[in-house]
């Protein structure tokens, strides 16, 4: 993670180091370079422990007729540490550790905000965990935590939410087997909150696993008529459905794909989330790889998939029901301009105002950008499906 995290300036530094780039067959040798240059400039690891290492990793992965290059390109960066970092950032990809689409994005998506946003995203982000209040109140809990020596407090975002000092694994962490807690940022665990379910009611989760929304949406409403949760691969609804077992939480769960209502058994329901997928680039500090898996050309066809879902789920919705709309995403066109294009193409759409002390108000829902409020990147807009008054469900 360090090194994807870093990873567009441990390129330039190694590109500086390296006579002629590894052929594509050995990345993993260029990728045992930049973890190299990683450990000795950003960890305290000893550096003739990280070169002897990093050495010996050449016989692991059977390649050691690149002892010698992996032993001097090291060695060289120890001799030539200060010179090195001074130029790291000669280009923009390399100062601010992003893929030049992404710059550029952000840059025409918030001209005021776009470099906060990078430096936010190069940051390590707090372990934040949810308290499941059907088994323990976060006042217990946080004295728990107390009694096992482990920093925390809680987190004002959110009255379930509390931030480690330092992040554990989480079999550390007591009660997390039988079901006390879950480990989710405070951005996602407004979904539960701003869905605002209600007794006797019946809640979709349109792309729900692994379930934590899923799981926040019962725990904050144990008493609503049915949950049900869908995914359109059974892979992720076992995960799903494991999470629900360790909470002590059940939803009705059903392979399905949101953009499609094959799946669907005609009632109506009363209120839906849609987490939809995005391109995440509001979670990028927990999720550094995202900054080499996502692709520009990956946004349109997500922004496709994401209409298909609002359009399906739509049609589920009952008459005066709420639909909640969430990405992990900053860009307008994933947020505010894809909810833009919803209302002008559905008469019976309107927002309904969210009013919170955190986000950024859009025109048409809020915005989180990573960082805000210590919560990580995130888009929520609130749809109300008006009725006709004539006794017609639709």
């Amino acid at each position: 993670y360090g090194v994807l995290r870093h990873f567009f300036q441990l390129q330039s530094i190694a590109k500086k180091l390296l006579k002629r780039p590894f052929k594509k067959k050995d990345g993993d040798l260029h990728a045992l370079i930049l973890s190299g240059i990683y450990q000795l400039h950003f960890m305290r690891t000893p550096h003739h422990a990280v070169i002897s290492e990093s050495v010996n990793v050449t016989r692991t992965i059977r390649k050691e007729w690149a002892r010698g290059v992996v032993n001097a390109v090291l060695r060289r960066f120890q001799r030539e540490h200060e010179e090195l970092m001074k130029v790291s950032g000669d280009t923009p990809a390399a100062r601010y550790n992003h893929p030049p689409w992404i710059i550029d994005h952000l840059r025409k998506a918030w001209p005021d905000e776009w470099e906060q946003i990078l430096l936010n995203n190069n940051q390590r982000p707090p372990m934040t965990l949810r308290i499941n209040r059907q088994k323990v109140t976060r006042e217990n809990y946080l004295q728990k935590l107390s009694d096992a020596k482990i920093e925390a407090s809680a987190d004002q975002n959110s009255d379930v939410a509390i931030n480690l000092a330092k992040g554990i694994p989480v079999a550390q962490l007591p009660g997390f087997e039988s079901g006390e807690l879950s480990v989710q940022d405070c951005a996602p665990q407004q979904s539960a909150i701003l869905l605002g379910a209600q007794p006797g009611e019946r809640i979709l989760d349109a792309c729900a696993a692994p379930g934590g929304k899923t799981a926040h949406i019962l725990e904050t409403a144990p008493d609503i008529g049915e949950m049900v949760a869908i995914d359109s691969e059974i892979s992720r609804l076992e995960r799903l459905n494991e999470n629900m077992a360790r909470l002590g939480l059940a939803a009705t769960t059903i392979q399905g794909d949101a953009s499609s209502q094959e799946w669907w058994d005609g009632t109506h329901f009363d209120r839906i989330l849609v987490d939809a997928p995005c391109s995440a680039t509001g979670v990028i500090r927990r999720n550094p790889d995202i900054k080499l898996l996502r692709r520009k050309d990956d946004i349109q066809p997500l922004t496709k998939i994401q209409y298909a879902i609002l359009e399906s789920c739509w049609g589920m919705l009952r008459q005066e029901g709420v639909l909640l709309y969430a990405t992990c995403s900053v860009f307008p066109g994933e947020n505010e301009k894809q909810i833009q294009s919803f209302l002008a193409h559905h008469s019976d759409a309107s927002i309904v105002p969210i009013e919170k002390n955190w986000g950024r108000p859009t025109g048409a829902g809020i915005q989180l950008l990573p960082g805000d409020h210590g919560m990580d990147g995130f888009y929520y807009a609130r749809l109300l499906k008006r009725g006709d008054h004539s006794g017609n469900d639709k």
